[in-house]
């Protein structure tokens, strides 16, 4: 590749970066303002909840539609149009009115930013691997995902900063990397590669309206509950949409999605890795930062600093793995990812009860290494067995399989966390000799909160709350010890699937065809 070509495709590498930033940054900043939006919009708690829900559900139900219009429309097309939606929802979403309509305003507007993401994610991947000879593509995935990921643990550090100022903020910092990406797509003139065919729209709503409802049911099982019909309706209806929609795909001349693709072994056993790696990735996100400001007594900004120590781990193994895909294959790379994550897991579950971060670092920084040799080869290796003019096609499989997972992972581990803590603020509550009825109250209130202070403690048990809210804070490290291993479990189980199914070697060029 000579030098103008290498310039051009490192260009392109960062126009995409700077599209998909404001995705990632968005999965975890939000939360961090939840108090400050629910408190000026006065959001009822279920409002509240779907202002984060409604973003994830978008994103999880539309990603395999993103995809197939990224490779029908254009590559760039799409990434132009995902940016503008994305952008101009973050705005209008800063810009909620106070009243009876805030919040049906912002649930709205954060619903389509979960869409423009969909519609942006597939083309930017598919465009990236487009930049790039096939035997360069890991290196140049490593950094997209070693960056971007990164950003994940941005959200809380710049959630904690801009709240401060106002909760509008952390959606109007989307607007200058939105005008950014956009200058860069402009001067870097990505490939517009396409393929244009019939739209099948019968098969978008089929698996738009399976991944909605089966993702929704997973969402609110823990406010639901797991016993409740409308948990179990959700996901059974989701499940019964998504296997009418295999069955009509097979049969239609123009499929949303080619099933054939998942044929090829190699596909297939990526996938499968993907969707078992993403049970803990995502989540471990979510319940480290509970754990920096309940177990340590971390401010939320302070909550960000301690996952960036994850990616210290991570956004170097992701290059090795970049660079052990482009010469030896995914499988080099994934199979010891995944057993050092399983044992990176346990490890810092089990240093999670001493409540001391320096017991816990280096267990951190061996998960992220772990998870830095699997995401991006096995991500990467898997839309390489796509052919060319069905890579959006191949990463919106991808990216539907990666978000299913998340919402499998957050709903059994959210349970398992919530039943835990439960129990164990029950215990402790009791050897103070609080009487059941009010040390339940207690439980209940801590278990589907994401804090409390000393303040509340001291109010609610008439005792002082010193001694009470440091027993929490270990019921809480303690309750979380259980999930982390369960993370474990989940990533051994990654391990044996990656160590018998994987094919051995690189991937061979794919026919156009």
């Amino acid at each position: 590749m000579v030098v103008g070509e290498q310039r051009s495709s490192k260009l392109v590498l960062a126009a995409m970066i700077f599209a998909v930033a404001m995705t990632f940054i968005d999965m975890t900043i939000v939360a961090i303002a939840a108090p400050e939006l629910q408190h000026d919009l006065e959001l009822s708690s279920t409002g509240l909840q779907w202002v984060i829900n409604g973003y994830l559900l978008a994103l999880s139900a539309l990603f395999a539609l993103g995809g197939r219009l990224a490779d029908v429309m254009g590559h760039r097309t799409m990434v132009v149009i995902g940016v503008v939606v994305f952008a101009v929802s973050s705005a209008l979403c800063g810009a909620t009115p106070e009243g009876q309509f805030a919040e049906a305003w912002i649930v709205t507007f954060r619903v389509l930013e979960g869409a423009g993401a969909a519609l942006m994610f597939p083309a930017a991947l598919a465009i990236i691997l487009a930049a790039f000879p096939l035997r360069k593509r890991g290196q140049a995935m490593g950094i997209f995902f070693g960056i971007a990921g990164g950003l994940t643990a941005v959200g809380p550090i710049a959630g904690g900063y801009l709240s401060e100022w106002t909760w509008r903020a952390i959606f109007w910092v989307n607007i200058p990397v939105a005008i950014t990406a956009l200058v860069l797509i402009y001067i870097s003139k990505p490939a517009q590669s396409k393929a244009p065919a019939p739209i099948d729209y019968r098969g978008a709503m089929l698996i738009t309206g399976g991944m909605a409802l089966a993702v929704l049911g997973l969402q609110q099982a823990s406010t639901w509950g797991w016993d409740s019909p409308a948990t179990w309706g959700s996901i059974v209806a989701g499940l019964a949409f998504l296997g009418a929609f295999v069955r009509f795909e097979r049969r239609v001349e123009s499929p949303l999605i080619n099933l054939d693709i998942f044929r090829d072994r190699g596909f297939s056993a990526e996938n499968a890795v993907l969707f078992i790696a993403m049970i803990p990735f995502i989540p471990m996100f979510f319940f480290a930062s509970m754990y920096a400001q309940i177990g340590l007594g971390d401010g939320s900004s302070e909550s960000g600093l301690y996952l960036m120590i994850f990616f210290g781990g991570f956004a170097v193994a992701t290059q090795i793995g970049g660079r052990i895909l482009d010469r030896r294959g995914a499988r080099l790379a994934v199979v010891p990812g995944a057993i050092l994550a399983a044992v990176g897991f346990y490890l810092w579950g089990q240093a999670l009860p001493n409540l001391d971060l320096s017991d816990q670092w280096k267990w951190i920084v061996m998960v992220g290494a772990g998870m830095g040799l699997i995401i991006s080869p096995a991500n990467t290796d898997a839309i390489n067995r796509a052919p060319a003019n069905a890579y959006g096609e191949a990463t919106g499989i991808t990216q539907t399989v990666r978000n299913f997972g998340s919402s499998l992972g957050m709903a059994v581990l959210g349970t398992i966390l919530i039943h835990q803590n439960k129990r164990h603020i029950e215990d402790s509550l009791d050897g103070f000799g609080i009487p059941k009825a009010e040390a339940d109250s207690i439980a209940d209130s801590m278990s589907e909160s994401s804090g409390g202070d000393s303040t509340h403690f001291a109010s609610e048990t008439g005792k002082e709350s010193k001694e009470i809210f440091d027993s929490i804070q270990l019921d809480f490290a303690q309750a979380m010890e259980i999930v982390f291993y369960g993370m474990a479990v989940a990533m051994a189980i990654a391990f044996v699937v990656a160590l018998v199914t994987m094919p051995r070697g690189l991937v061979q060029p794919p026919g156009t065809e």
